[in-house]
């Protein structure tokens, strides 16, 4: 019992420790657009955030209910199976975070949680159904629903403010982007919070300490709260910089139809009890906004690589959680070695990670933006400038430059008079 009790403390720590990366990993779901455009200085954006995710985290259950009780049989789940699903988890995010790619810390962990699954009990004890309907068609549908909404309210925003002052209009535009970042991140405490919610119940379920079908403790709310609130402080500086200035140039406009779209996508899903990608939803936005402004463009260099990432999460994930189930079931001994080499990893991560130092004080700095790639090279290239235009940037590394009007030649300069003759 007591080897036991040890093994389900361990799987508690590991599952704060998820929380933990996602927490970092998806700051810039909330707050990359309201950085970049400079609404909000970066170290107010990431406090802000991290406190309105701690409150949203006690919003709601559903989602938590979810992982707990729908993804997987909870009967002959054992605390090594919850562990060897955060392994491939907390892997997951830290190569993905290293490279600076958005990826979804959620289906990161669905699909630890269903390799290690497999790995134990079999196909059969995943529930198919609830894989389809609650992870894989949102998966999907979210990205595309948000972005259309995203699209839409940019132009509409560009519509209505087209004869209201410059500078007034700005300000306006920044308020209402501080506001609806405030409501993504509140959204995301609502819905990634409880995933990790969702995994401890059902470790505690597995080892016996609480009831089947039983709703999370108020200990494990608070605790998955307070440990995704501190991850957002710490800021994931560089997918701040992919999803900020790397996927497309945001106006504050389009930052405001950006967010209040994700925002409304989010609440609904988690309201409905679907573990939706907070990550895909906001990616989705972005570029939906990127694409509703007149002569705005989409890095789809950035955007290929980012979709690439999304569809190998579930699946890596889930080979790294099913590996790691195959280890920890030789016993105590390799549960152990699965524990060290996920710390031996996560360390070599960091340690390859600080060879170039993204922060609050160069995330968003100049010369940092992705390349544009051929598809938005070709599609600025026949972008007509601005009228009155003398030199007019189109997209990030390409510029065109328009000659000015030639001009009517100087009159000849009078012949310099000859000096006077010595006398």
């Amino acid at each position: 019992m007591e080897n036991f009790s040890l093994i389900l403390a361990i799987v508690v720590v590991t599952a704060l420790a998820f929380d933990f990366t996602n927490g970092f990993h998806d700051t810039a779901n909330a707050m990359a657009t309201t950085i970049s455009t400079g609404a909000l200085k970066p170290k107010v954006a990431v406090a802000l955030s991290a406190a309105l995710n701690l409150v949203g985290a006690f919003l709601s259950v559903e989602v938590a209910n979810t992982i707990s009780k729908g993804l997987v049989d909870e009967n002959g789940i054992r605390p090594e199976v919850i562990f060897a699903a955060l392994t491939g988890a907390i892997l997951w995010n830290l190569l993905t975070w290293l490279v600076g790619l958005p990826s979804s810390s959620s289906h990161a962990l669905m699909g630890g949680l269903v390799g290690a699954t497999v790995a134990s009990a079999g196909l059969g004890a995943v529930h198919g159904d609830v894989l389809v309907t609650k992870v894989l068609l949102p998966a999907v549908a979210a990205p595309l629903v948000a972005g259309l909404a995203a699209t839409l309210a940019t132009r509409f925003s560009y519509g209505i403010g087209k004869n209201a002052g410059g500078e007034a209009t700005r300000k306006g535009y920044r308020a209402g982007q501080i506001a609806s970042a405030g409501l993504v991140s509140l959204a995301h405490g609502t819905n990634d919070a409880q995933k990790t919610m969702g995994i401890i119940t059902l470790a505690l379920v597995a080892g016996g300490t609480i009831a089947p079908d039983s709703n999370p403790p108020t200990w494990v709310i608070l605790s998955a709260g307070l440990a995704i609130a501190l991850g957002t402080y710490i800021g994931g500086w560089r997918i701040i910089r992919t999803m900020g200035k790397g996927l497309t140039d945001l106006q504050p406009q389009q930052g405001f139809a950006a967010q209040t779209s994700a925002a409304t996508a989010i609440l609904a899903s988690s309201h409905l009890g679907f573990s939706l990608s907070t990550t895909h939803v906001v990616s989705g936005s972005v570029m939906g906004a990127g694409l509703g402004r007149k002569g705005g463009v989409v890095r789809w260099s950035t955007a290929t690589r980012m979709v690439v990432a999304w569809v190998l999460t579930l699946p890596a994930a889930a080979l790294v959680g099913a590996g790691a189930e195959s280890v920890t079931e030789l016993g105590d001994w390799g549960t152990g070695l699965v524990l060290v080499l996920l710390v031996a990893a996560s360390a070599a991560i960091w340690k390859v990670s600080r060879r170039e130092v993204v922060d609050h004080t160069n995330v968003t700095a100049d010369g940092v933006t992705e390349p544009a790639g051929v598809v938005t090279t070709a599609m600025a290239a026949v972008t007509p400038p601005p009228a009155g235009t003398v030199t007019a940037t189109v997209t990030e590394g390409l510029t065109a430059t328009i000659a000015a009007p030639a001009t009517a030649d100087p009159a000849p300069a009078a012949p310099a008079t000859p000096p006077a003759a010595a006398v």
